[in-house]
This record gives structure tokens, C-alpha cells and sequence, in this order.
């Protein structure tokens, strides 16, 4: 499909991309305020973190923006990737250490209805963020939009780990459980990366794509 998009159709998808990042840097940095805000009040490392994994969906979001008001979006395709690549390794280095930390010193934060609402808000929202590029980065066959779309999904990921751990250690005392469903994210998070770095995200637009038209061409085949 995507070798066959018309130009208006292009111009279409780019503008589409261009919207889709920016409602997810401007969510993304109220969600990040409001976050670290209330992991202060909570001493909730696992808020916190939340906060400031906000912001490294919003560097990643940003790249995807930087990128397609280029005139020539695909020629930045390489270095956007190396960018999301490494928002994804600090996104994993972040979530894997605080969680251990919160792991090692049995840190136990306090109940937070704030935080409960922003990352219950964040599961419901996020998805369909993560939907909508992924669909248009692929029309287009764009691997930056698949890999930023990744991102947006690990923050979802990320938002119901924490929304978990919030309500089970209101309800339960259960204070492990969103440092251990973070370092699971966090391994997730390593292998997207380097998917990312290598580019492979593009097999799974451009490769899978082209594949499709030639069989439907092709049916013998």
C-alpha cells in the first residue's frame, strides 16, 4: 500500500501523524506535571517515575513531529529511529532501576486518588493514540510513526502497572506489585529498542505491506 499512495493521500497521512504527536506531547506534559506532583505528596517512587517517563514519550513524540515538517520526512526515517531507540533504553534504564530500588528499600507509598485517576485516565486514552499512528504510520510505511506508536503503547503498559500497583497496595498492602510489573515493561521496553536501533520496525510496515499487495496481485503464488 504504501508504495502506491497518491501524493494528496501522503500529505493527508502526514498531517494525520503531525496531529496524533501533538496531542500526545501536550497530554503527555500535563500528565508528567501532574504525576511527579502527586508522587511528591504520595512518596510514591512508582508515580514519579510515571512523571518522568511522560517526558520520554514526549521527546520521542517530538522526534515523529520534527520529522514529518521536513519537506523530505523519509530521508530523517534513520535518525528519528536512533532517537526513539533511545528513549526506549532510558524509558528501561529508568523503570528497571527504580523499581529494584523500590524492590531493595520496600518503600511503601501512601494511598494517592490522584494518581489513581491520571493513570486510569492514561490507560483508557493512550491506546487509542498508540492505534491511530500505528495505522497511519503503516499506510505510509513509515518505521518512525510504528516505533513512536511502540512507545506510546509501552506508556500504557507502564500506566496500568502503575494504576495496579496503586489500587492493590490501597486495598492489599501490596507494595511489590508495580515495581515488579516494571521491570517486566522495562525488559519489553529493551527489545523494542533495539528494534528500533536496527530498524526493523520497518519490516513490520514497508515489508509486510508490500507483501500483502503482491499476493493479493499474486494469488497463485
Amino acid at each position: 500500500m504504501s508504495a502506491v499512495v497518491s501524493s494528496a493521500r501522503r500529505e493527508t497521512l502526514h498531517r494525520r501523524i503531525r496531529l496524533i504527536v501533538a496531542i500526545t506531547i501536550g497530554y503527555n506534559l500535563i500528565e508528567a506535571v501532574i504525576a511527579i506532583a502527586a508522587g511528591s505528596v504520595a512518596s510514591s517512587a512508582a508515580l514519579i517515575g510515571f512523571g518522568l517517563d511522560s517526558t520520554i514519550e514526549v521527546l520521542s513524540a517530538a522526534a515523529v513531529a520534527w520529522q514529518f515538517t521536513r519537506r523530505d520526512p523519509e530521508r530523517w526515517e534513520k535518525p528519528t529511529l536512533r532517537v526513539i531507540a533511545v528513549a526506549f533504553f532510558a524509558l528501561a534504564i529508568y523503570v528497571a532501576a527504580t523499581s529494584v530500588l523500590s524492590l531493595v528499600t520496600a518503600q511503601r507509598p501512601e494511598h494517592s486518588t490522584v494518581g489513581i485517576v491520571l493513570t486510569a485516565i492514561s490507560v483508557a486514552v493512550m491506546p487509542f493514540l498508540s492505534f491511530a499512528e500505528r495505522l497511519a504510520g503503516r499506510e505510509i510505511g513509515s518505521a518512525t510513526a510504528v516505533a513512536d506508536s511502540k512507545q506510546t503503547l509501552i506508556c500504557t503498559y507502564l500506566s496500568a502497572a502503575v494504576l495496579i500497583g496503586l489500587v492493590v497496595n490501597s486495598l492489599f498492602g501490596w507494595w511489590w506489585a508495580d515495581a515488579v510489573a516494571g521491570l517486566v515493561i522495562a525488559a519489553f521496553a529493551v527489545r523494542e529498542g533495539l528494534e528500533a536501533w536496527r530498524g526493523d520496525t520497518c519490516a513490520t510496515s514497508v515489508g509486510m505491506l508490500l507483501e500483502e499487495g503482491d499476493h493479493h496481485e499474486h494469488p497463485e503464488r
